[in-house]
Order: structure tokens, then sequence, then C-alpha cells
């Protein structure tokens, strides 16, 4: 089973593009602090990748901006490519499903 649930800030506005297909998709990163705390006392905060599709990319580009609380229901993707330079990239994303308006 591959499903993860976030609660955390849009750290920039969404991104809102559109593929050669006409299909509507959102990439937004979104901040999530960690549970327990360092060995200096201090909370610790992940930063996610996430993208989302069609009618929902177009609803969380509308409604959604920096420093909005958002909850995310979706799964862990990753992906390879080879950048100009001929390195092979790893990518980590969060496929959205599900977005809540926090």
């Amino acid at each position: 089973m591959n499903k993860v649930i976030l609660l955390g800030r849009m750290v920039r506005d969404p991104e809102l593009s559109t593929t050669t297909s006409g299909i509507s998709n959102c990439k937004f990163t979104i901040a999530v602090p960690r549970k327990y705390k360092n060995q200096d006392g201090e909370t610790e905060t992940d930063f996610l990748n996430c993208i989302c599709w069609r009618t929902l990319a177009e609803n969380v580009n509308k409604f959604m901006k920096k420093g909005s609380q958002i909850l995310v229901v979706g799964s862990v993707q990753t992906r390879t490519y080879d950048a100009q330079d001929g390195t092979k990239r790893y990518v980590t994303e969060i496929m959205a499903d599900e977005v809540e308006f926090v």
C-alpha cells in the first residue's frame, strides 16, 4: 500500500501548467513539520514536492497561495531522468489525489 496524508503549509504559490494534450497539472511544495524535535530541541521541517492533475489542479491553483495550510492525500512516486550534463537525476514527488483547503 502506498498512501500518504500530509498536513502542512504552501511554501510558494502553486504553478499551473497544461500538457500538450490540454490536461492541467499543478505543482506545489508544502512544508511539513516533523513530530519530534532534534537534539537541539528544534522542530525540523520536510519540504515535499506535490503534483495534482485536471480539475483538482485548477482548484489548487485558484484557491491556494503561499502560506496557505493544506491537507494532501496521495501516494509517493519516484522517477528518474537524464540531466543535460549526462547525470541521472532522481525525483520523489507526492501525487495528490485529494487536497483539502484547511
